[in-house]
């Protein structure tokens, strides 16, 4: 990966590291001595996530992470790597996820991909299940939320926010996420639909925290 392309990522950005790479920076952290799984994690070719980036962190270097397994303690480990030793990997499409994801949660996400080709919109997967087809570890347990990104080119039709509360009131599992804006920010979808009128929702870059009017996200509600 170039510099260019690395001043381009946004959290949850999936990546693959060099295994040679991954070995070199393991082997630098004392504090993941015995870690399960993360010898072979690159040698596999699993990814890691793209996240903020934490106060001293090098900016020569991409703030990266994953978490374990419930059965590996569901500890999340932090990790920054160098620029070179990394490369994009494409998201995990809701659809794709569609045959590891419970049986419970299936018409679920039916739905959604429904909801979601009615508003031309492609949903990814981060979270739990995708950890679950990114690795095949076990990931999901009964408590585990649906966890969604919704990409969008422009402003939000309330009216899909609103469809996605019907869908979520009728769920087994709660239905997380945030909806991806053009600049790569996050805004949570509920806090974006329970946004009171003249309030304003958290955005979330990779390098930055904003509070801005809920307004600027939304189109005009259909006369």
């Amino acid at each position: 990966m170039t510099e260019d392309e690395a001043s381009g990522l946004a959290r949850h950005d999936l990546l693959r590291v060099d295994p040679a790479s991954w070995e070199r920076l393991v082997a630098g952290r004392q504090d993941l001595d015995g870690v399960p799984h993360l010898a072979e994690w690159a040698r596999r070719g699993w990814p890691v996530i793209t996240r903020r980036r934490d106060p001293g962190e090098p900016a020569d270097h991409i703030p990266a992470g994953l978490p374990l397994p419930p059965s590996a303690g569901k500890r999340r480990i932090g990790l920054a790597l160098p620029i070179a030793a990394a490369s994009r990997l494409a998201p995990v499409t809701l659809e794709s996820a569609r045959e590891t994801a419970p049986p419970a949660w299936r018409s679920v996400i039916d739905d959604l991909a429904n909801l979601a080709r009615g508003y031309g919109l492609v949903p990814t997967v981060f979270g739990s299940l995708s950890w679950q087809v990114l690795t095949g570890l076990p990931y999901l347990g009964s408590g585990s939320d649906l966890d969604l990104l919704w990409p969008v080119s422009g402003r939000v039709d309330p009216r899909f926010l609103q469809g996605l509360a019907r869908i979520e009131a009728g769920a087994p599992m709660r239905l997380d996420g945030e909806i991806v804006l053009p600049d790569r920010a996050g805004i949570n979808w509920r806090e974006l639909l329970d946004a009171p009128i003249g309030g304003t929702v958290l955005c979330k870059g990779r390098e930055s925290l904003a509070l801005r009017p809920a307004a600027s996200f939304l189109r005009e509600a259909a006369s």
